[in-house]
């Protein structure tokens, strides 16, 4: 790593990371948290726009930027007070003059189509609002993609030419059949035009002079997916399940987003300019494996970021999670600080994998041989035999038997818990001695489809119409009786998948609808709830995928949540009352959410730990920036509440269980706990999810790397960390085990069990890591 040839900003930031020195092929920066990337980045785009008032510049949008956008607007505001003067000062900044913005001249990165501008889900309306109006850059100086501006046949609109948003590119290359599908060759062909223009007009500006984007789950820039050209332009293109996925959160769903195309500025378009600033900046574990390929793989369209090598001044920002798998980070890893136990175990778990040799068959030549088992202090075979010890211990510390104890579950949406820990859960739900509360600390709205609404609400309509929904005729229903029986809706609906009724478990879940709609909207009688719903299907009607419900209809759609949670768990004899629904004030459904504050959503928490008196409390540990930004927000608050609890009563006997579950996985070096999971507890966690949680089944919103139900997911993660223990310790360990529990092993659940001083020792990093402009 040249540190000469940085800039002022970047070379302080080397410095404070004491990371001065790289293997990799594309140079990168690294910075402790999510916030502090954003930090830097905006430092630097500053001090790049200072050099060039008058550079073209291309700013990403989505959830990445959110502490880069902030930070740029607070230092523009405090460029000549104290504050803004000390954070220059320190930070490398050596600009005395307020850079003016005003000059710049912005390109738009990409836009589904089609996409109305006027929708809050289209790029060009997030380019408008945090870019063009929040740094004060000057529109006519902005070249955008605007969706409603682009021509298409006979000056018709895309809603017209495509009535169900859906582009057939194969016309490109076939005959048109009928009148529909000529105008929509020909509008495809007019598209294609325009991207033409849009690539010679970013030309025409010289090429893009500060390049800034985030980088996707199969690695894409822009929307230049696996697989992009390096001298591809601007163009309309197709994306892949992995785009598809990230898309679906702004779409309203994968239904939505695998049917919608993009528009995109190419890789030869980001690096047309050779002079071009080219930043890739990724936070947090989950990007760990695209960054390792970005920064250390030859070109290859197989790694889109790869194409930054053209350019001497690429660099990727990087968060320390975002480049733990980066060969220097491995190494540093293991050659830097005091080697401990885990070190040893990761070491050699990982040599066993690596050259496809169990554990027991290990020679000694063979860590000698490795390059970091070689540097385990007193090495020998017996090192091997403590690691198994040290495993086996895990798993059976997982087959522990637990009694007399107080369980809080949480999880930050719906299913975590589930997708986390259930079997093991479900064995402890076994034993009558035991308590347990389960408790969702948001209300998870946002998972729940506009389309699932209007079916449940249609068949509410049908089923009002045929008398099937008798409550509502009970004199006292709409004062009080809603209130109540709402264990009778769960068991009702489980009974009826106990007898394959799928009508009946339909109107299991339109009884307990209609106690939200009358609770939401204070119903008073058969009518009104007509018009209510009515009113609500007419809404639902007018609104565009993707965009945000009415505060009424995002807690309907939250209710349908927590009844899905409610029917999970009463699987086992849990009652309604034990399953708590916290709808914790921080989860808006907003792009950018609110940090938790404690009044309002940390002071629930803690008054349910004061109640509830928990021995052991389960929690979602994900680090930063690994899946939903509510985990680590989740994991935030309920941190505080147990720092707060602490003050006032000694918790020496506390047991905080952190989880993982599809969004991030545990080395097994990192856990102390393995619980052995069962083909029977597989089918029961698959079973359950299919059958309860309703919203869910048909994935509207999946994980990047499954094109399924996260219950499949999970069962994979499962089995495949079932896999990394059994090379170490050898297949026949479970088969031939005495233990009836281990014999049945076909997965294992990986958690971490922690004192109330670990656990708040591991928050307060996470705490530090969400420090950032208010």
């Amino acid at each position: 790593m040249k540190v000469d040839t940085f800039s002022e900003v970047e070379k302080k930031f080397i410095e404070l990371s004491g990371v001065t020195t790289s293997s990799t092929k594309t140079p990168y920066v690294v910075v402790d948290n999510f916030p502090k990337l954003g930090f830097m980045t905006a430092l630097r785009f500053l001090e790049w726009v200072s050099e060039n008032p008058n550079g073209v510049i291309s700013l990403p949008t989505g959830k990445t930027p959110e502490y880069f956008i902030r930070w740029t607007q607070f230092m523009l505001d405090n460029w000549n007070n104290e504050k803004g003067k000390k954070i220059r000062k320190e930070n490398g900044l050596k600009i005395e003059k307020k850079p003016d913005l005003s000059k710049l001249h912005f390109v738009q990165i990409d836009e589904f189509y089609p996409i109305s501008s006027n929708q809050k889900n289209s790029f060009y309306h997030y380019v408008n609002e945090y870019y063009i109006k929040g740094f004060g850059l000057n529109p006519d100086n902005a070249l955008l993609i605007n969706c409603d501006e682009i021509t298409l046949a006979d000056g018709k609109s895309f809603a017209q030419v495509f009535p169900d948003s859906t582009v057939d590119l194969s016309l490109r290359y076939r005959e048109a059949k009928g009148a529909t599908e000529k105008e929509q060759q020909q509008s495809i062909f007019m598209i294609d035009d325009w991207c033409v223009q849009y690539e010679n007009k970013i030309r025409e500006k010289g090429g893009i002079g500060f390049f800034l984007g985030g980088i996707g789950p199969d690695g894409h820039i822009a929307f230049n997916t696996r697989g992009a050209d390096h001298f591809s332009t601007t163009r309309l293109t197709k994306t892949n399940f992995e785009t598809q996925a990230q898309a679906a959160g702004d779409l309203g769903g994968i239904e939505v987003s695998k049917n919608r195309l993009v528009i995109t500025i190419g890789l030869e378009s980001i690096t047309y300019n050779k002079d071009a600033v080219a930043l890739i900046f990724a936070a947090g574990e989950a990007k760990a494996p695209v960054v390792k390929n970005a920064l250390e793989c030859d070109p290859s369209v197989l790694y889109p970021a790869t194409v930054l090598q053209k350019l001497k001044n690429s660099r990727f920002y990087i968060t320390k999670s975002a480049g733990v798998k980066l060969n220097d980070s491995v190494d540093a890893y293991y050659r830097t600080g005091e080697w401990t136990a885990e070190k040893t175990e990761r070491a050699i778990i990982d040599l066993c994998r690596r050259i496809d040799k169990f554990g027991p068959k290990l020679e000694l030549s063979d860590l000698q041989a490795d390059t970091y088992c070689s540097l385990i202090p007193n090495l020998s075979l017996d090192t091997v035999q403590e690691v198994v010890n040290s495993v086996t211990a895990k798993i059976e510390k997982g087959l522990r038997k637990e009694k007399d104890q107080t369980f809080y579950h949480t999880g930050p949406h719906h299913d975590d818990i589930q997708l986390g820990i259930q079997p093991h859960v479900n064995r402890i739900l076994r034993d009558p001695s035991n308590e347990s509360v389960f408790s969702v600390l948001t209300s998870g709205f946002t998972a729940v489809t506009n389309d699932f609404v209007t079916e449940t609400l249609n068949s509410i309509k049908r089923l009002l119409d045929e008398g099937r929904i008798q409550m509502v005729d009970f004199p006292d229903f709409f004062e009080s009786g809603y209130k109540f029986k709402w264990d009778k809706d769960v068991y009702h609906f489980l009974l009826n998948v106990a007898s394959e009724e799928s009508l009946e478990r339909v109107r299991g879940l339109c009884h307990r609808v209609v106690r939200a709609i009358v609770q939401i909207w204070d119903v008073y009688n058969k009518e009104e709830l007509r018009n209510t719903i009515n009113a609500i299907l007419a809404n639902i009607r007018d609104s565009y995928d993707g965009q945000k419900n009415p505060p009424k209809i995002q807690k309907l759609k939250g209710m349908i949540r927590e009844f899905e949670e409610e029917l999970v768990w009463a699987h086992s004899g849990v009652q309604v009352k034990n399953v708590r629904h916290l709808r914790l004030g921080f989860y808006t459904g907003d792009i950018f959410t609110e940090q938790p504050n404690r009044d309002r959503d940390v002071a629930p928490i803690l008054a349910e730990f004061k109640k509830e008196k928990p021995t052991v409390i389960s929690l979602a540990l994900d680090p930063e920036g690994s899946g939903p930004d509510t985990h680590y927000k989740v994991l935030q608050a309920i941190a505080d509440a147990v720092r707060l609890w602490s003050e006032e009563e000694d918790l020496s006997n506390l047991r905080i269980w952190g989880y993982r579950n599809v969004w991030f996985k545990f080395a097994p070096s990192e856990a102390n706990v393995m619980v052995p999971v069962s083909l029977n507890a597989l089918d029961v966690l698959d079973r359950s999810f299919s059958d309860c949680y309703l919203s869910q089944v048909n994935a509207s919103f999946p994980s990047p790397e499954l094109d399924g139900k996260f219950s499949t997911l999970a069962k994979n993660i499962w089995v495949d960390q079932l896999e990394a223990v059994q090379y170490l310790l050898g297949k026949d360990y479970f088969y031939t085990n005495s233990n009836q529990a281990i014999r049945a092993s076909h997965g294992l659940i990986f958690f971490k069990e922690m004192n109330v001083k670990e656990f708040l020792e591991q928050a307060r990093e996470l705490e530090k890591s969400m420090e950032g402009v208010n």
